[in-house]
């Protein structure tokens, strides 16, 4: 056996002892044991001093290091690794061998390491270094779990091929799997993890991890003792997450409840009880004890509750010490306490910081929103007499703090530029926690970054000298993407392509370097979009500047698109290229963001026009099927966002705007008579068939003129033809023709109002409340209302192209565009006044960056009709359901939604019932 100067390092006490060499030194055999005494015993007497110990080790020149055991590492890099290198100096036994044995135990690759002497010849030594390596992870398989939760244990617990395999991972994971099925309530969740050699793959080993969930842990009952003032149900709604089982609670069908018992969830319900107490005035009140007993046949508990209430207790004096920038009354009216009421310990300590809403109107924003960074409020209670509680709120409010260093890290793409223009926080200027909290909204609105992400860093805090450093540390996202997709619908196949660069450069745009693919980091919009199908084909581009010219937050837009319509026959799918509608539209608009009433406003204004050109279009879509309609409007709108904080899933705030489109007001300076426009189509359209082919006198010696009203006669010379006359039966006016004249240029107004409101619920659960109004009108009656710019309601608020300039408004439970108006020939003419309102409760699955999914339920009604004076804005189609939200960012948004319509469609009497809608790219 070869000569041991260090064995494997079983843990602390070994390390320190690696050096002593009756612990180290083995012998091969006899023979070497004699010559290697005799070897120290003549380097002692050569000395001729005291005999030196064992343990202070001989200085050698190491000539060599040989490598055996279990190992698949290149034997120079592991010595490399020990930090042993030929020729060097050191000492056996001594630190040189014992630092590298920690270094090669710090590596975590091995699980047995020895050094052995192999040779010696005069000063210089050969060692033999013997490793066992730990094995390493080939495959995974879990068992006893559902095959989609496989990846994410997988995923979570890193068991990825070549993971080195040691008691470390086999514990992490069974534990962080059996904690993680606990928590969802399988109480009793058992994990087995085996290892098996691997026979294909040198010192590689299969996982095998054996779930046994058992069944979920019910809570059967929970018992309420010593309470008087609060009711056991009351003490049970104050256990958010643990609830007894049953069907009824309060009266009410418990179906969404869980009765699940989770160990953590209900420690965490105990304090909330507490809490409940506090805010009722309670202040001493609390769980003396509490038990919960296991029944293992029936797999439940009971939980039973033993609370000591105290007595109740009111506010008295609140007193304010150590304010100076504030007054009394300030700080008093931000309390919003008065003496006499209830004490209320969890709203006083959320009047004081509230901990759940960093924008929170309340004493510590209030400093600290004003530069008091430094500030610390402490309410102390100073007197107990009865049942009063006096109270003094004690202000320590410290020196201004100024913003000093404000940096970003993370922003791979995007151009520091677009980023430092968006932060309100600025070096020099008065710290401002309000400040701090606009600005990661604004840098999540963005859209380039991951808004879950968005954490500030507070560096150098430097209360001597009243600064303070702010770090953002963003993570990108994928800004970019795209819509293809292909389905059939209306009769044929429709296809889409569409891109969308939504953090483009235009500046960069002939740098051949910055293609990857498209030039990218400055902000910008540019959007292409084709589609097109047997029977209809449309292209759109569109760019936008948010800071046009670059020093004010200026938003530029300019749009251009093109649409052709033919003739489709959809019962038949044959479709009539001689007969089709092809519009262009081109619009630019300029956004500017307000400062009054606040710089949440923004105002909007654009201008657009739309050219309609008709050949041989008699499909009902119009009363005219050949000619031209224009389209010029200046559309202007006042808006005020503050949602916040992810804007694909915001949790608060809310959004408004109110806009209005008009045209120019043709009908004031163009001349025409739009009253008697009918009656004069009716006789033109008589005396054009005739002039021309009979241009001669009547009997008066009069020559008929155009307008005039003619007849067919003969007259006292016999000549037969038609005639001027005083009076004759018009015939009917050609509508298409007056309709042409009338529509040339479009002239209607309208406003459009929409309100909406982001309502945190519990935790990430979120109310989403919407209310919208839309109207049309025209500014001559005689004129009347443009066939164009419609509101269509119902179904899922998507339209594949728009012909007409129309709108359509989402009201799901319905067909599309089944809530529209129609004329007496069933056909669909558009809505000029409609309202909608729309309860939806959402709650997200995840918020990662990968992928954003929520889920959510609705409550929708609205209403549309052809004017306003058939106008009821109370008669609503009802709907109600479930649905589903996925947004990645190269895709966009995708969801379902499954709506039931309570009521009939009109010109039906059987309630509407079940619709599936896809969502593609629409509202968040």
């Amino acid at each position: 056996m070869k000569q041991l100067l260090a064995i494997k390092k079983e843990n602390a006490d070994l390390e320190k002892q690696v050096n002593k060499l009756n612990k180290l030194l083995s012998i091969k055999n006899s023979v070497k044991l004699a010559l290697l005494f005799i070897f120290f015993g003549h380097s002692y007497n050569v000395n001729a001093q005291d005999r030196l110990s064992f343990e202070e080790g001989k200085p050698y020149i190491l000539k060599k290091v040989t490598v055996t055991g279990k190992v698949t590492y290149n034997e120079q890099t592991i010595v490399t690794f020990a930090g042993l290198e030929k020729g060097q100096k050191i000492t056996v036994p001594g630190e040189e061998i014992s630092n590298s044995i920690k270094k090669l135990w710090r590596l975590g690759l091995y699980n047995d390491v020895n050094f052995y002497v192999d040779n010696i010849e005069g000063d210089s030594i050969s060692l033999n270094l013997h490793l066992t390596e730990l094995p390493k992870l080939k495959e995974v398989k879990i068992v006893g779990v559902k095959k989609g939760a496989v990846e994410s244990l997988i995923k979570d617990n890193s068991l990825t091929p070549e993971k080195i395999v040691n008691e470390n991972l086999l514990t992490t994971t069974k534990y962080y799997i059996e904690n993680k099925y606990k928590k969802e309530g399988y109480f009793n969740t058992k994990v087995h993890i085996t290892t098996v050699e691997d026979t294909s793959t040198i010192n590689h080993v299969n996982m095998l991890v054996n779930v046994d969930k058992g069944k979920k842990v019910r809570i059967k009952k929970i018992i309420i003792e010593g309470n008087s003032q609060l009711t056991d149900a009351k003490v049970r709604n104050a256990m958010k997450n643990t609830k007894q089982k049953g069907f009824f609670r309060k009266g009410i069908l418990n179906v969404f409840k869980s009765s699940k018992y989770i160990k953590e969830k209900y420690k965490e319900d105990l304090a909330s009880v507490v809490d409940k107490y506090k805010e009722n005035g309670f202040r001493d009140a609390r769980v003396k004890y509490d038990t919960v007993n296991y029944n293992k046949e029936k797999n439940n508990v009971t939980i039973k509750l033993n609370i000591e209430e105290g007595n109740k207790y009111y506010f008295g004096n609140i007193d304010f010490l150590g304010n100076t920038v504030y007054t009394d009354q300030v700080l008093s009216r931000v309390l919003g306490i008065q003496k006499g009421d209830t004490y209320n310990g969890i709203l006083l300590q959320k009047r004081i910081a509230d901990q759940s809403k960093p924008d929170g109107n309340d004493l510590t924003n209030l400093y600290q929103n004003n530069g008091y960074l430094f500030s610390n409020i402490n309410p102390v209670e100073i007197r107990t007499a009865n049942d009063t509680i006096d109270m003094e709120i004690r202000i320590v409010e410290g020196p201004l703090a100024y913003f000093n260093k404000i940096s970003v890290v993370g922003n791979d793409k995007t151009n520091d530029k677009v980023i430092y223009r968006e932060l309100r926080t600025k070096p020099g200027d008065v710290y401002s926690k309000e400040t701090l909290v606009r600005t990661i909204r604004e840098l999540g609105q963005l859209g380039f970054f991951d808004p879950e992400a968005i954490k500030p860093d507070f560096e150098n805090v430097d209360p001597a000298a009243g600064t303070v450093d702010i770090k953002y540390n963003l993570v990108e996202k994928g800004a970019s993407q795209i819509e293809l997709q292909g389905g059939y619908g209306g009769g044929g196949f429709i296809g889409t392509l569409g891109l969308s660069f939504n953090n483009f450069a235009l500046s960069n745009i002939f740098k051949k370097d910055s293609y990857k693919p498209l030039p990218m980091g400055d902000g910008q919009k540019l959007a292409l979009r084709l589609q097109a199908s047997t029977y209809f084909q449309t292209y759109s581009f569109s760019f936008s500047e948010p800071w046009f010219g670059g020093k004010k937050p200026v938003q530029f837009s300019g749009s251009l698109s093109y649409s052709k319509q033919f003739s489709n026959n959809f019962a038949t799918g044959r479709v009539d290229k001689t007969k089709s509608f092809n519009i262009f539209t081109a619009s630019i608009g300029l956004a500017k963001r307000l400062k009054v009433p606040d710089d949440f406003f923004v105002l909007s204004q654009a201008i657009s026009y739309q050219h309609y050109d008709l050949k041989n279009y008699n499909v009902g879509l119009f009363t005219f099927g050949n000619g031209n309609s224009r389209n010029l409007s200046y559309t202007v709108g006042l808006s005020r966002n503050n949602k916040g904080l992810n804007p694909i899933f915001p949790t608060y705030g809310s959004e408004f705007s109110l806009t209005g489109k008009f045209t120019l007001p043709y009908s004031l300076f163009n001349g025409v008579d739009y009253a008697n426009l009918k009656n004069e189509e009716a006789y033109k359209r008589k005396y054009t068939s005739t002039l021309g082919i009979y241009p001669i006198e009547n009997d008066n010696g009069y020559t008929a003129q155009e307008g005039d009203y003619i007849a067919f006669g003969t007259n006292s010379n016999g000549q037969t033809g038609y005639y001027a006359v005083d009076s004759y039966d018009k015939a009917d006016a050609d509508i298409s023709k007056v309709d042409q004249k009338k529509f040339n240029w479009l002239e209607y107004y309208k406003i459009k109002f929409k309100a909406e409101w982001f309502t945190p619920i519990y935790e990430k659960l979120t109310l989403r409340t919407l209310g919208e109004f839309g109207f049309m009108g025209a500014y001559n009656q005689a004129r009347g209302l443009v066939p164009f710019e419609r509101f269509y309601l119902g179904g899922d608020g998507m339209a594949n192209y728009s012909m007409d300039g129309r709108e359509t408004i989402q009201l799901r439970g319905y067909p599309n565009n089944s809530l529209t108006p129609v004329n007496s020939n069933g056909e669909q003419i558009g809505a000029t006044i409609y309202n909608k309102f729309t309860l939806e409760l959402r709650y997200p699955i995840t918020l990662k960056q990968a992928a954003s999914i929520y889920a959510l339920t609705f409550l929708e009604g609205g209403t549309a009709y052809p004017d306003f004076k058939k106008y009821n804005p109370f008669n609503l189609q009802r709907s109600a359901g479930v649905g589903l939200r996925v947004f990645m960012p190269a895709f966009g948004l995708l969801g379902i939604d499954f709506g039931h319509g309570f009521d009939a469609i009109p010109g039906t009497n059987v309630k509407n019932g079940w619709e599936t809608h896809f969502i593609i790219g629409q509202q968040f």
